[in-house]
């Protein structure tokens, strides 16, 4: 700005074509003191001012748009921020182990730990109790799947689990009987789930599951969207 002052002043002294003073064959130099404008008696000193006043208002206009561009990232960031905090989603297995083994039956219900996790987005499942909290309200979807071997045929096979969210059952698979040595099934689903809830799986008496590291019996969750 300093040396576009100084241009403008240098260009009004040396482009300035008339004199406060009468030199010889010169006339004196009648100025309109009613003049509209400084522009009519010195195009040095207009040059000048057009220049810096254009200057001014690029500088406001683009100090306005800076601060719109600022507003828009900040919003933008404050969004994003929001969306990473509430990621959540985990996914979980009964056993991981070579050795094929099963959980159950057992003479009252049980909540079947998955000891495996694939993925714990958010934190919100633990492995110790088997318990998925839901951190924030929204739409989620759920799955189960279920697995059983009687180890041989005849056998009773009792392959059966209960999705339950605060201690209700809202899904379940029963499968008793003698004539199938192994059977599978699966639960998905999508619900309105409240932060605080508490999603489990439920073992019901005589029932049980088993699994290997090929993760047969998977628990799973993950956030559709919030409120």
């Amino acid at each position: 700005m300093r040396a576009i002052v100084l241009l403008c002043l240098l260009h009004a002294a040396f482009g300035q074509n008339t004199y406060s003073w009468n030199g010889p064959g010169r006339e004196e130099v009648n100025t309109d003191p009613n003049a509209d404008s400084a522009c009519q008696t010195d195009q040095g000193s207009c040059g000048c001012c057009l220049m810096v006043r254009t200057v001014n208002r690029l500088r406001t206009y683009f100090g306005t748009s800076l601060n719109e561009l600022e507003k828009v990232y900040l919003q933008t960031n404050q969004s994003l921020s929001k969306i990473e905090a509430s990621r959540t989603a985990f996914s979980a297995c009964l056993y991981n182990d070579d050795n094929f083994k099963c959980f159950g039956p057992f003479a009252v219900n049980n909540r079947i730990i998955y000891e495996h996790v694939f993925l714990n987005l958010g934190n919100s499942y633990n492995a110790k109790t088997g318990i998925f909290t839901v951190r924030h309200s929204g739409v989620y979807s759920l799955a189960l799947t279920v697995y059983s071997d009687a180890g041989a045929p005849g056998n009773k096979l009792a392959a059966c689990a209960g999705l339950q969210i605060n201690g209700q059952t809202v899904a379940g698979s029963k499968d008793q009987n003698t004539n199938d040595q192994e059977d599978s099934s699966s639960i998905v689903m999508a619900i309105h789930l409240k932060a605080g809830d508490q999603v489990s799986v439920n073992l019901p008496i005589g029932c049980f599951l088993c699994d290997d590291s090929s993760h047969y019996n998977t628990f799973s969750a993950f956030l559709l969207y919030t409120e």
